[in-house]
């Protein structure tokens, strides 16, 4: 086979410990799945869950121990951070029980879903998509991947992020509104899953904008750490 044009190269994220990469097919985002962050923006209780995509080529991928550089993206005065616990879907599949779903899951990572807000925010008054304010490129920095059995217990884990050093976001992924399994369930129900899929799995509370220069450190415990700066 030819192409009239050269082919993009696959999107890949390297896996902890190891010259392995997994490569991206496609970067689903689970929307307002903290009830804090809900509330922060506008809204209350357990609605059911909603998503939206961001392209593979959007990931900024930034490998354990160094800092990654995250460019200030075009069109925005209020650039906002939102850290996520990132499951790596192994085993593709639809209509997945939320009771079958982690033998689908290898692996876990530390991610950013980096929103223009003012976008975001001027899309939904006229009710248009806000792609704007998701989709855009260096959107979704992450860290390794962490193969499942080497995770521990992400469920219960702590996610955590600062800005210069002062804690802007501190939570427990056991406050997902609909925890990792349910989120399975209603996205393979959506869509179909294949290997290579990501899903950002919601932000906790107290996000908030950056400026060039800010340093962004943020965490899952047992899955360790993302930095990057704003450049």
């Amino acid at each position: 086979m030819s192409f009239v044009i050269p082919a993009s190269p696959v999107a890949s994220v390297p896996v902890l410990g190891t010259s392995d990469r997994f490569p991206v097919r496609r970067v689903y985002c689970v929307g307002r799945n903290y009830e804090e962050h809900a509330k922060e923006m506008g809204f209350t209780g357990r609605e059911p869950p909603f998503f939206f995509l961001k392209p593979a080529d959007a990931l900024v991928v930034v490998d354990a121990g160094t800092t990654g550089s995250l460019p200030y993206p075009s069109l925005t005065q209020n650039f906002h951070h939102e850290i996520e616990l990132v499951v790596a879907i192994g085993v593709g599949g639809r209509n997945i029980a939320a009771a079958d779903a982690f033998k689908h899951i290898y692996g876990y990572a530390v991610g950013l879903d980096m929103t223009r807000r003012d976008l975001q925010n001027e899309m939904k008054k006229q009710g248009r998509p806000w792609c704007i304010g998701k989709a855009f490129d260096h959107g979704a920095p992450i860290g390794p991947i962490t193969p499942a059995a080497q995770a521990g217990d992400v469920s219960q884990a702590d996610i955590w992020l600062q800005v210069n050093g002062e804690t802007r976001q501190s939570s427990t992924v056991a406050k997902l509104i609909w925890n990792i399994a349910e989120t399975i369930e209603h996205l393979s129900a959506a869509w179909e899953l294949a290997p290579g899929d990501l899903i950002y799995t919601g932000t906790p509370e107290g996000v908030s904008a950056v400026v060039r220069g800010d340093l962004l450190e943020g965490g899952v415990s047992g899955l360790g750490e993302l930095k990057l700066r704003v450049a």
